[in-house]
């Protein structure tokens, strides 16, 4: 006896979600403006520390192209052929963002370590100019995407990018005030490598955060074994087997499990009013929202091959 229970979709709604969709546009346009003035820094100047920077802003750009078509495609209703809908597209698009950003901080590491055997001239002052101005559009980027889902992975991908810039941008400032003041060398290429060993950890975390999601990984925060022994305090549950949880996306967790009913309470109360009781504790105290419930009796389970 199969019966589903307890599909909702989890989010922030359609209001939400179109205006994370506004955030990331404005983000979008703020950037370009943004990277349009590092390229000519880095192009007058020389600088390493702005060329990482015009990487990552260039990055950021695509990146913010993604998250936004990602977020449309998010509502995209469910179809025959992709019965979740497009929901993943968000954590495609923060894993491919994850890996962009890792290839452009390897490259500026390579490019650094490089610089401290043969030092580059950076005129300090072109530098302090395009530093500030990257800087405040970052702080205005950041200021919109802030106050969007801070559930949504894909929308804390794009954060993380246009943080990376705004810390590069601290890094380019301090590097133009030491090269005004003391003329060193390796300020610019000291400064790099500081941005590098900024970014590359929360890089790394939201990589890992999406592979776990694409690779059916259960949700944060939800023990298997838990909701197990949750599942067997139901009144007339006496084994359950087959139990999995995943996440659609990072906002939607889900499961499935079947559930052995014992034959008398079957037939004192039925079936279903188990799985009334076993869907409202998954809901509860787990959050599960969208679980399906398999219920059968002692005589079905020698039939089943179990998947785990």
């Amino acid at each position: 006896m199969g019966h589903g229970h307890g599909h909702g979709q989890g989010g922030h709604g359609h209001a939400g979600a179109a205006t994370d969709r506004r955030r990331l546009a404005v983000a979008l346009g703020v950037t370009a403006a943004t990277a349009v003035i590092g390229a000519l820094g880095a192009l007058l100047t020389g600088s390493l520390a702005l060329l990482a920077d015009l990487g990552h802003l260039l990055t950021d750009a695509g990146a913010l192209v993604a998250a936004l078509i990602a977020s449309i495609l998010a509502t995209r209703p469910a179809t025959d052929r992709r019965t979740y809908g497009m929901g993943r597209a968000e954590v495609l698009v923060a894993a491919l963002n994850a890996l962009t950003l890792v290839a452009v901080v390897v490259w500026v590491a390579v490019e650094a370590v490089q610089r401290l055997f043969e030092p580059v001239e950076i005129p300090g002052v072109p530098l302090l100019v395009v530093g500030v101005l990257g800087l405040v559009g970052n702080l205005v980027s950041l200021a919109v995407l802030a106050g969007g889902d801070r559930g949504n992975m894909n929308l804390r991908g794009a954060m993380l990018h246009v943080l990376g810039d705004a810390l590069g941008s601290v890094g380019v400032l301090v590097a133009a005030v030491v090269l005004m003041t003391t003329g060193w060398p390796y300020a610019d290429t000291v400064a790099s490598l500081f941005i590098v060993a900024l970014i590359l950890p929360r890089a790394v975390g939201l990589l890992r955060e999406a592979a776990h999601v694409l690779l059916e990984g259960a949700p944060d925060g939800i023990d298997a074994g838990e909701v197990r022994d949750a599942l067997l305090e139901v009144p007339g549950v006496t084994e359950v087997h087959d139990l999995h949880l995943w996440a659609i996306n990072d906002r939607t967790p889900a499961m499935s499990a079947h559930l052995v009913v014992d034959e008398e309470v079957s037939a004192h109360c039925g079936d279903g009013s188990v799985l009334d009781r076993a869907s409202d504790v998954l809901r509860e105290r787990f959050g599960l929202d969208h679980s399906t419930l398999q219920v059968e009796h002692d005589a079905h389970v020698a039939h089943e091959s179990h998947c785990g």
